[in-house]
């Protein structure tokens, strides 16, 4: 049972690197033209497009990223909890 508890933590905190990650290449690299910035965004679009999907239009700011963190968040209290 550790084992699959430290393994989800693991799995959740990558996740939420990936996705602060974005964020912050987003301010140098909007148009994700780097191959490191591609690969971020091949990993965090399929998570984030479905949540932007259901956000209410906001113009140019993207809310996904911050809806996304907060939810990983709230499962690693969940995890941490076990």
């Amino acid at each position: 049972m550790v084992f699959i508890v430290i393994l989800l933590q693991s799995l959740i905190v990558t996740a939420w690197l990936l996705v602060l990650g974005r964020v912050f290449m987003s301010w140098i690299d909007p148009r994700f033209e780097r191959p490191l910035s591609q690969f971020v965004y091949s990993l965090t679009e399929p998570v984030l497009a479905p949540i932007r999907n259901v956000l209410p239009r906001t113009g140019m700011l993207d809310l996904s990223p911050l809806v996304l963190l907060l939810g990983l968040g709230l499962l690693m209290r969940v995890v941490l909890a076990l």
